[in-house]
C-alpha cells in the first residue's frame, strides 16, 4: 500500500534516474506496475521545456527537415499531439517563406497564383495569408494575366472600348488616376469618351462645329490644332474675334464685310478683296504699301484712284471732268496730256490771260479776217479776247453805231463740230 514513491524512492527500489525528465507527477501519471517503460505520458506535470526532453536523446527532437526556426516547440506544437500543427508562430522563424511554403513542407504557390519572382512576403503578411499588400515589381505577367475579372479587378462594364493593355494607361502604384491616355488603340470615335462624363469634352466657349473631335485636335496634345473649317457653324467672326482666334489686325482695312468675303479657309492669305463693303478712300489701301498704289509715272492728281478706275479691275479706266471750266468733249477724242502737258492734274495753259475759255488754248488758231465786226465807214474786226469764247455769239453789224445786226452767228464753233 501507498505511493509508487513511497518505495521507488532510490532507496527501497529504483526511482527517478538523474536524467528523468523534470515533473512534479506521480510516477503512476505515466508509468505502469506492469511495465517500467510502458509510458502513458502525461506533460501536465512536466516542469521543464519542451526541449529539455524533446532533444533527440531522451525524446525525439527536431528532425533533420525540420524548418529553421528559433522558436520553442509549444510555440507552435501542444502537448496533446505532437501533430498537425495547428499554429506557427512566424516571428522566430528563419530563413526565407518559401523555405517552407514550397508546396511540400507548407503550402506554396498554387497553380494559379500569379506570374511573380517577388518573394512571398513582398506581399503577404504573416498573420493572414489573404491580406495582401501588393508588389507590383516582381510581376512577370502582363496587367491582364492577373487583371481579368477573375483573378483581380479587370476593366468594368463602363471603361472605354480599347484593345490597349492595362499599363498603356495605368500604373501599378495607383489604379487611377490615369496620368497618361494611349489613344493609339482607343476603339470608338472621341465623343465615346470625351463626352464631359467620362472624359472632358467640349467647354461652354467651344467654337460651334458639327465636326468629330479629330477632324481638328491630334491626340498627343489637346491644343495642337490643324483647324478644318468645313464643320464650323457659325460665322467666322463667331472665332475669328480676337480673343477665341485671330481677328482684324489693327492695321487691317476698314471694312463692313464678314471675313469670308474675302479670305478663304485654306490660308490666311493671299486674299480676293471684295470691295463693295469697303470703308475708306481707295489711297488709304492704295498706298503702296498695303496695295499697289500708284506708279511713278501715274498722271498728278488729288483725286481719288475710283474717280478712274473700278475696283473689278484697274484697267480700262475712264473719266469724264465735271468741272464747268472744262470746255466739253472736242470732236476729236483728245488726250490727257494734249492739254495736261505736264503729266499733272494743274493745267499749263498756253494763254492763260484767256482761260478757261477756248482762247486759253486756241489764239494762235484765230484769224481775224473771218470775224468782222462792221465793214462801214471802215473795216474793224474783232479781237482775240472779244471771241475768247468760240462756242459763243457773235454779230456783224451795219455800221460802227453798233445799233443794226446784219449778220447773227450763235454758237457758230463747236468743240463737237465738224468743221471749226
Amino acid at each position: 500500500l501507498g505511493t509508487c514513491a513511497s518505495c521507488h524512492n532510490g532507496t527501497t527500489a529504483l526511482g527517478k534516474h538523474v536524467t528523468h525528465v523534470a515533473t512534479a507527477a506521480a510516477c503512476d501519471d505515466c508509468h505502469v506496475t506492469s511495465a517500467w517503460t510502458s509510458v502513458r505520458f502525461d506533460h501536465a506535470g512536466v516542469t521543464g521545456t519542451c526541449a529539455s526532453c524533446h532533444n533527440g536523446t531522451t525524446a525525439t527532437g527536431k528532425h533533420a527537415t525540420h524548418i529553421s526556426t528559433s522558436n520553442v516547440c509549444e510555440d507552435c506544437h501542444r502537448s496533446t499531439g505532437w501533430i498537425p500543427v495547428t499554429r506557427v508562430d512566424h516571428t522566430a522563424v528563419l530563413g526565407t517563406c518559401a523555405s517552407c511554403h514550397n508546396g511540400t513542407t507548407a503550402l506554396g504557390k498554387h497553380a494559379t497564383h500569379i506570374a511573380t519572382a517577388a518573394a512571398c512576403d513582398d506581399c503577404h503578411v504573416t498573420t493572414a495569408w489573404t491580406s495582401v499588400r501588393f508588389d507590383h515589381a516582381s510581376v512577370t505577367g502582363t496587367c491582364a494575366s492577373c487583371h481579368n475579372g477573375t483573378t483581380a479587378t479587370g476593366k468594368h462594364a463602363a471603361h472605354i472600348s480599347t484593345s490597349n493593355v492595362c499599363d498603356d494607361c495605368h500604373r501599378s502604384t495607383g489604379w487611377i488616376p490615369v496620368t497618361r491616355v494611349d489613344h493609339a488603340s482607343v476603339l470608338g470615335t472621341c465623343a465615346s469618351c470625351h463626352n464631359g462624363t467620362t472624359a472632358a469634352g467640349k467647354h461652354p466657349t467651344h467654337i460651334a462645329v458639327s465636326g468629330a473631335c479629330d477632324d481638328c485636335h491630334v491626340t498627343n496634345a489637346w491644343t495642337t490644332v490643324r483647324m478644318d473649317h468645313t464643320s464650323v457653324t457659325g460665322t467666322c467672326t463667331s472665332c475669328h474675334n480676337g480673343s477665341t482666334a485671330s481677328g482684324k489686325s489693327a492695321t487691317h482695312i476698314l471694312s463692313a464685310n464678314t471675313c469670308d468675303d474675302c479670305h478663304s479657309t485654306l490660308a490666311w492669305t493671299p486674299a480676293t478683296v471684295d470691295h463693295n463693303s469697303v470703308l475708306g478712300s481707295c489711297s488709304s489701301c492704295h498706298n503702296g504699301v498695303r496695295a499697289t498704289g500708284k506708279p511713278g509715272n501715274h498722271f498728278v492728281t488729288n483725286l481719288q484712284c475710283d474717280t478712274c478706275h473700278r475696283t473689278t479691275a484697274w484697267v480700262p479706266h475712264t473719266f469724264r471732268h465735271s468741272s464747268p471750266n472744262y470746255p466739253g468733249d472736242h470732236r476729236d477724242a483728245l488726250l490727257c496730256i494734249d492739254c495736261h502737258r505736264t503729266n499733272a492734274q494743274t493745267i499749263p495753259w498756253l494763254f492763260g490771260a484767256y482761260q478757261p475759255d477756248c482762247a486759253a488754248c486756241h489764239a494762235n488758231d484765230y484769224k481775224p479776217d473771218s470775224h468782222k465786226k462792221y465793214e462801214t465807214p471802215q473795216k474793224v474786226l474783232y479781237t482775240v479776247s472779244e471771241l475768247r469764247d468760240c462756242t459763243g455769239a457773235c454779230h456783224m453789224y451795219t455800221d460802227s453805231s453798233m445799233t443794226t445786226i446784219k449778220k447773227r452767228r450763235n454758237s457758230e464753233h463747236q468743240v463737237s463740230g465738224g468743221g471749226f
